[in-house]
């Protein structure tokens, strides 16, 4: 019997778009073969975590706040969205769509602060660790748009500015959203070969 997954339904969203030909920099494990004076040599990618490193992960219980913020903001980002698209359309809701972003923007800082100290915890130090430095290069810069709403809110300028700074942010909220999606399904990756020796049928399908 089937049994159904939140897990099982994002690997097949993100299987969809998965074709990073950059497997080191996405966090995808992969060989890579180096010509060099007429010779084959190949280049082992290094695994997105190590064994000591997935154990700290697996043992922090900042792991599942990640699990919970991280749906919890795609759905305010949906929400948020859904309000600023109405506002656009109809010039009705401005008050609806302004707490929306500020909401948005509360959880995101949330997420990166947490975020932060999750990477302490299993790689030792709180930004740009290997596994995920662009992840934590476009998070940062996710974070200066929204931070660059709220300064245009609080300054007072028109509600079509802080509009258009709102959905650039939401954009590249969308991008960093799709590489954690990515580097999520990288984990699984890495994960199914040492199951399947645990169980027994090593290289098995």
């Amino acid at each position: 019997m089937y049994t159904f997954r939140i897990d099982n339904v994002i690997d097949r969203l993100v299987a969809r778009v998965d074709g990073c030909p950059w497997p080191s920099y996405a966090g995808t494990t992969a060989i890579h073969y180096h010509h060099h004076d007429h010779r084959v040599e190949p280049i082992v990618r290094q695994p997105l975590y190590t064994a000591e490193e997935r154990k700290r992960r697996d043992a922090s219980h900042w792991t599942i706040v990640q699990g919970v913020l991280a749906p919890l903001q795609f759905v305010v980002f949906l929400v948020s969205l859904a309000l600023i698209a109405r506002y656009l359309a109809t010039g009705e809701g401005l008050a609806l769509a302004t707490t929306s972003i500020v909401v948005k923007t509360l959880v995101l800082y949330t997420i990166m602060v947490t975020g932060s100290i999750w990477e302490r915890d299993v790689f030792g130090q709180y930004l740009f660790a290997r596994p995920f430095f662009w992840e934590d290069v476009v998070s940062i810069g996710v974070m200066v748009l929204h931070t660059a709403y709220l300064v245009a809110l609080f300054a007072g300028t028109d509600a079509e500015t802080q509009m258009a700074i709102a959905l650039a942010a939401y954009a590249a909220y969308v991008v960093n959203a799709a590489q954690f999606l990515i580097k999520f399904r990288s984990a699984r990756r890495e994960r199914a070969p040492s199951s399947r020796r645990s169980n027994g049928v090593e290289g098995l399908a």
